[in-house]
């Protein structure tokens, strides 16, 4: 069985030399690696020669339109009888194709994704921010967690779909959440989509909280978007973060009349800062964890609101996510 890597690009070199060490890592290699170069100015091109000699890799650059355009362009030259989607930010375990094998002959499927986390030498601030990602505390499980509030959508951070599956469905729609919209259409079309917790990534995510309420904004925009395209898709999870920044607003203006409602929010930081201690992490990770949870909150919750409020009730239309992007770079 082959599988085509598809990964896009866009000015991050020193990202894909990582991933690419850790694909030539690999214990097996049944795969080709598909590069798509979204028009950057720097980029990766140069790197690509000493590892050639490991995997094949196919290079194509092409004219920046974004991820969603960049994947749609992989898949089109992908060969693979899977193909399989990983953010530029991941590194691979070395064992990771070794356990995919295994899982996919123990139980083949259609669709598949797994989960993320921090490697050891991520910086604090990347292990902060993993941690608030993955949490059930933070996100219910929903990422691929032990426990799970919702199906399981795969993301494309860590993704598989099979040709027949592509076939079929297509590929991804220009809009915020694309690779929920892709999930959520894979399961309608009768495709089975399975969790396999043995094939985790190693994610780096945003470097900065300002970077990481940026991203956490539009996957609470997109929660709306993919409400409005798939009706029934939102589940009580993902309306608890923007249920928690109003409670939060509420709970200040309450406090200034009862000021030991102020406890509330510190039992949930403590709630946060312990779950993240349980974890092997450092004290500091821990506290940088307590901010990062505030950050996913606030973020999060914003964007929903925002998109509930301009698209559920003043209903204006939904656009491409690259026409979104350009209207957020001029505000």
């Amino acid at each position: 069985m082959l599988y085509s890597i598809i990964v896009p690009v866009y000015n991050r070199p020193d990202e894909i030399q990582k991933l690419l060490e850790s694909l030539s890592a690999q214990t097996v290699k049944p795969f080709e690696l598909v590069i798509i170069e979204d028009g950057s100015k720097e980029r990766c091109d140069h790197l690509l020669g000493h590892y050639r000699s490991f995997f094949t890799i196919h290079y194509h650059y092409k004219e920046n339109e974004g991820r969603c355009e960049a994947r749609n362009y992989g898949l089109q030259r992908a060969g693979g009888d899977y193909m399989l989607f990983f953010d530029s930010d991941v590194i691979l375990p070395p064992f990771y194709f070794e356990r995919l094998e295994a899982a996919m002959a123990a139980s083949p499927c259609d669709c598949f994704g797994g989960p993320d986390a921090a490697d050891d030498s991520f910086s604090d601030m990347q292990k902060a921010v993993s941690h608030s990602m993955t949490s059930f505390w933070t996100t219910g499980g929903i990422r691929g967690g032990k426990v799970v509030m919702e199906k399981f959508c795969p993301r494309t951070f860590n993704m598989g779909i099979s040709r027949k599956v592509y076939e079929t469905v297509g590929g991804f729609n220009d809009m915020l959440g694309e690779d929920i919209d892709l999930s959520l259409r894979i399961r309608k079309a009768g495709f089975d989509i399975r969790l396999i917790r043995e094939t985790f990534v190693y994610h780096k995510r945003r470097i900065d909280f300002a970077r990481f309420f940026k991203q956490v904004n539009n996957f609470g925009q997109a929660r709306i978007w993919l409400h409005l395209i798939h009706p029934g898709s939102m589940k009580l999870v993902h309306t608890l973060p923007a249920l928690m920044l109003v409670a939060g607003v509420l709970l200040l203006v309450a406090s200034l009349f009862f000021p030991w409602l102020l406890l509330l929010p510190l039992l949930y930081a403590l709630l946060v800062f312990f779950d993240a201690i349980a974890q092997k992490h450092t004290l500091k990770v821990a506290a940088l964890s307590v901010v990062a949870a505030a950050v996913q909150i606030t973020g999060y919750g914003s964007g929903f609101l925002k998109a509930f409020w301009c698209k559920m009730v003043l209903k204006q239309p939904l656009e491409t996510k690259r026409t979104l992007i350009n209207l957020m770079n001029r505000g």
